[in-house]
């Protein structure tokens, strides 16, 4: 976490929490999604606006984390911005290194070791890493098939809907937020 984010924290510890005004694509990308594109309905079947600025991304990059509940989030100065997710909390790109050696790197940058490999029914790949569970990104699938016909992964089969309980992430925290304050105002 960025020095200024841990500053701002400090300073301003109650700011309120921000949810459904971002997420994360099954490419990696991320979308604003304002109040017009949160009523058009739920991440993915309205995205919102591809964010495109470099020094942004850079900046979620290195503030993107997740809480004890499994949701994953955006450190904004005081504010934690949940995330909506379109697959997984992470989206990796392998790289062939050659001699047999293949590298993986999530969407923030960070590289990682695997230690599972998952093919969902829709033929979606997922690597599992200590930072957690991600999509193998769609350009780099051939270059995880060849990681596994070398054996060095075995793709376990899996249905997409049980990663978030098994994985323990939160595919949508504004829809569990939003269950909660119905909740509350009932009482």
């Amino acid at each position: 976490m960025d020095d200024i984010v841990k500053q701002a924290l400090a300073k301003w510890p109650n700011v309120p929490h921000c949810y459904g005004w971002l997420g994360l694509d099954a490419r990696g990308n991320w979308y604003m999604r304002d109040d017009r594109t949160q009523a058009e309905g739920p991440f993915v079947q309205a995205k919102g606006s591809m964010l495109r600025h470099d020094k942004l991304i850079d900046f979620i990059h290195r503030n993107y984390e997740h809480d004890d509940e499994g949701q994953w989030f955006f450190q904004n100065g005081p504010q934690r911005v949940y995330v909506e997710l379109e697959a997984a909390p992470l989206v990796w790109r392998v790289a062939e290194e050659g001699g047999g050696k293949f590298t993986v790197t999530a969407h923030t940058g960070q590289a990682v070791d695997v230690s599972g490999c998952l093919l969902d029914e829709a033929g979606r790949l997922y690597l599992v890493a200590p930072i957690g569970l991600g999509l193998v990104h769609t350009q780099d699938v051939g270059i995880a098939a060849e990681a596994i016909e070398q054996g060095l992964w075995t793709p376990e089969t899996v249905q997409a809907s049980e990663l978030p309980q098994r994985f323990g992430h939160v595919m949508s925290p504004a829809q569990g937020h939003a269950g909660a304050a119905a909740a509350l105002s009932k009482q």
